[in-house]
């Protein structure tokens, strides 16, 4: 079975999942995480399956940058005014849990680093 057939975020931006869309184009999509760390947690995906940033990056540099516009369109209507974060784990040893690249946008109280 290939990796887009099994992928939870291919199903969710086929409709086969449901998902509460922030932000909808056609070459990505934008819901709420279901196990938000933040006030704001929205998670933004390209519609078209990769696996991790490296392989976004290599592949199609351009939807890497309309992914951050993405990003920075559902901080302004999340209403992020004082600032948000936008975080993308590449592989396994990063804490990546699904393998479809997607960058989480937290913001809504103040955010403290090294995250906790």
């Amino acid at each position: 079975m290939s990796a887009e057939i099994d992928c939870l975020f291919c199903k969710i931006s086929a409709g086969q999942i449901p998902a509460e869309i922030v932000i909808e184009t056609v070459s990505a999509i934008a819901f709420r995480d279901i196990d938000p760390k933040a006030p704001t947690h929205v998670l933004v995906i390209p519609r078209t399956h990769f696996a991790d940033v490296t392989e976004l990056a290599q592949k199609n540099p351009n939807l890497a940058g309309e992914l951050m516009s993405i990003a920075a369109e559902v901080a302004k209507l999340e209403g992020l005014s004082t600032g948000y974060r936008v975080v993308t784990n590449n592989g396994e040893d990063a804490g990546q849990s699904v393998s479809h690249v997607h960058f989480h946008v937290l913001g809504g109280r103040s955010l403290s680093w090294p995250p906790g």
